[in-house]
């Protein structure tokens, strides 16, 4: 168990428990707008929501979140910080015996298995968005780079976003029956909560150290910025 782990008082007892601020602005913000962006993205592509123009926004979109989410994994408040959530083998292994075998206190943030979903997440959302800026159905759809590599380039990165698609929804089912069987099995009823208050029941002030989000605005307008001359650029061929 890290340092930052509070075991809830056993028998359910929360007479002890007080709201303390677990996780920042900028980290919430992310999760709950990938969701409703990958959620877009479906529709705009398997439903025929909007036009395709708009799936690429919400790509675009994507990928800066994804970016600014990675940086802030880096100088974000400590609970966003992979340096406080993501363990090697050994901490995993540690964990899976203490949720198997005798109760676990709970984690402040993300839980070790949660961290690989969390690394998993972020790295499909990466490679789906990447892949698109070269996809192509060689008909009406052309993403913004597809001029710029060759067409087996092209074919290759279309076939990996549709298949990385498949394996983004299938971590997707995998991490809401994750918190599913936290919340009705384990009764971690904070988990959801906190995702979207930011506050967590806890027996002692973990004292975090937070982050403003202005550095996240900062972080993002850089991104959207760089993204946006990457995508000009590859416009441009179109236009001779």
């Amino acid at each position: 168990m890290n340092e930052c782990d509070q075991p809830e008082p056993p028998g359910g007892d929360t007479t002890s428990l007080k709201r303390y601020r677990v996780w920042d602005l900028t980290t919430r913000m992310i999760h709950w707008a990938l969701v409703l962006l990958v959620l877009l993205q479906y529709a705009t592509a398997e439903w025929g929501w909007l036009s395709m123009q708009w799936h690429f926004y919400f790509g675009y979109a994507i990928l800066v979140l994804v970016g600014v989410r990675v940086l802030w994994g880096f100088v974000g408040s400590d609970s966003s910080r992979f340096s406080q959530f993501v363990h090697g083998p050994r901490g995993i292994a540690a964990y899976m015996r203490g949720t198997l075998w005798r109760k676990f206190g709970h984690p402040l943030g993300h839980n070790p298995l949660g961290a690989l979903s969390v690394l998993a997440l972020l790295a499909l959302l990466l490679i789906q968005g990447v892949s698109g800026l070269f996809a192509s159905d060689a008909i009406t759809v052309f993403g913004p780079l597809s001029g710029r590599v060759s067409d087996a380039t092209v074919r290759l990165m279309t076939r990996i976003h549709e298949i990385n698609q498949n394996i983004l929804l299938a971590f997707i089912g995998l991490h809401i029956a994750a918190v599913l069987l936290h919340v009705l099995v384990r009764r971690e009823n904070n988990l959801v909560v906190a995702m979207i208050t930011g506050w967590k029941r806890l027996r002692h002030d973990p004292g975090l150290r937070f982050v403003s989000i202005g550095g996240a605005l900062l972080l993002a307008a850089a991104l959207a910025f760089l993204l946006w001359a990457v995508v000009r650029w590859g416009q441009a061929v179109s236009a001779y």
